[in-house]
């Protein structure tokens, strides 16, 4: 074999198994977070009401929402500039360090402002808890991931993580704080995760005053305005069927919408330790002028669309019982949640679609196209909410979060193309997703027979999908094999 060949051979599997070790490491990092929060809920739903419970998780939505303004947008430019060797590393962090200082400050001179916020009334200083030890520990969690420090990323989320569990079991058991001890949890744990950050990464090296770059903090923040209002169409798209549920009937209909939330969040788990990893690979080994970079884009995406279909089609199948498992310790009254997953989840999937091919926006630095497709989702989804919960209720607000997503995923697939052009396998994701509204439509109509049919339809979608799945494992198997030789 010409020996040009045997580089690109090797240049193949070193891509993927960058990208799988840094998925392993990531999957430590997030998993436990992510599947605390599920199995969390019987605690939920035992110490809060439905009405309480929605209440609270409002709190998180309006800090999230917060998030990127108060924070200018800038840990996005600390990735992506930051794993750019191009640029040097104390300039990048100096200069987003800066940047966020000036932005909580003026979140600080703007409490009174803050204070009018709908439904706040009594709940700001832990609005500002949460949004600033948030800012905190995300600028030195994406400047760890910058520098690849991996193995740090992961033990952080660990600790994170356990943290969170001592607070919430000390704040809402052990001193009965309720709503106050749910966001104080995240908060206080956030803090100490940037602390340990700052201190094991020895972060203070790189800020350097005297290397601050006005030119190249410009240069970020205008990489990272763009980004600011993707992020809040973002949390529009993700949360404003929240505002109007409750606004339209009732908290105790959005705490029942919550509770549903929390399984299609077992899809988030994968789709955000991937992501994470994924965005390390596609500016490394996908950048500009890499050799072969769309056959890679497009084997990745067609394993993940696979293994997504897969997941979503069995939580799909198993909704109910699981719903029943997560509340069994709790209110009854949350077991009816289980008629909101099947939507929900469909939704999700299509959400981790979009943010897949962001990347190739990130990539490109063509941020101005991520605002671009999440305006027209966010836009949609706001009339589609205001539309159709009336009539069905949290169902509607469910539909319209699936169908702004598959909006963005449709102009994005298009978009893209004149970058990269992906493979997207159509006719496998029409044929998939024509099964999932079949099982979909046969369980919310609890026709007779329902599990059977539609464990029927689930087979078929792992028929569908399996064999991409299996394909490349083969193909990296075998390659590895041959390079061993």
């Amino acid at each position: 074999m010409p020996p040009h060949r045997r580089q690109d051979k090797g240049d193949f599997l070193d891509k993927y198994k960058r990208l799988i070790s840094n998925t392993l490491l990531f999957a430590i990092s997030s998993f436990s977070s992510k599947i605390l929060s599920f199995l969390l809920m019987p605690f939920f739903t035992r110490m809060f009401g439905l009405g309480e419970f929605g209440d609270a998780d409002l709190i998180t939505k309006y800090a999230q929402l917060l998030l990127p303004v108060v924070s200018v947008g800038v840990a996005n430019a600390v990735i992506r500039y930051g794993l750019d060797k191009a640029y040097d590393k104390a300039a990048v962090f100096t200069g987003g360090l800066a940047a966020e200082c000036c932005g909580i400050l003026i979140f600080l001179l703007c409490w009174p402002l803050v204070a009018r916020i709908p439904d706040m009334q009594g709940y700001t200083a832990l609005l500002y808890a949460y949004v600033i030890m948030s800012i905190l520990r995300n600028l030195c969690s994406q400047f760890v991931r910058a520098k690849q420090y991996t193995r740090l990323y992961a033990v952080d989320g660990v600790l994170n993580t356990c943290l969170y569990l001592f607070f919430i079991v000390f704040f809402i058991a052990g001193l009965g704080w309720g709503i106050y001890g749910y966001v104080l949890a995240t908060a206080a744990a956030d803090l100490c995760s940037a602390v340990f950050l700052f201190t094991a990464a020895r972060l203070y090296r790189y800020i350097r005053p005297r290397r601050f770059d006005g030119a190249l903090l410009r240069q970020m923040l205008r990489y990272a305005a763009p980004l600011i209002p993707t992020n809040m169409f973002w949390w529009i798209t993700n949360t404003s069927d929240h505002l109007f549920i409750t606004a339209m009937i009732g908290s105790e209909a959005n705490g029942l919408y919550v509770a549903a939330y929390k399984v299609p969040n077992v899809i988030m788990l994968f789709s955000t330790l991937f992501t994470e990893a994924w965005q390390l690979s596609a500016i490394t080994d996908g950048g500009r002028g890499s050799p072969g970079r769309a056959k890679f884009f497009s084997r990745v995406f067609q394993s993940y669309q696979s293994l997504l279909f897969l997941v979503a089609s069995g939580l799909i199948l198993f909704c109910k019982p699981v719903m029943m498992v997560l509340t069994l310790s709790g209110s009854s009254a949350f077991n009816e949640a289980w008629r909101y997953i099947p939507l929900l989840v469909v939704a999700t999937v299509f959400s981790c679609f979009v943010t897949f091919l962001g990347s190739i926006y990130m990539v490109e630095m063509r941020s101005g196209q991520s605002f671009f497709t999440m305006l027209l989702g966010a836009g949609s989804n706001l009339v589609m909410n205001w539309l159709l919960i009336p009539d069905f209720g949290p169902n509607g607000a469910a539909f319209a979060t699936f169908a702004s997503y598959f909006l963005v995923f449709v102009i994005r697939a298009v978009g893209t193309r004149r970058y990269i052009r992906l493979e997207m396998h159509p006719v496998r994701m029409a044929v998939t997703m024509t099964l999932l509204a079949g099982e979909i439509a046969l369980m919310l109509a609890e026709v007779p027979l329902w599990p059977l049919w539609c464990g029927l339809l689930c087979a078929a979608v792992v028929f569908f999908n399996f064999w991409p799945l299996l394909e490349m494992a083969k193909r990296l198997m075998g390659r590895l094999r041959r390079r061993r030789a």
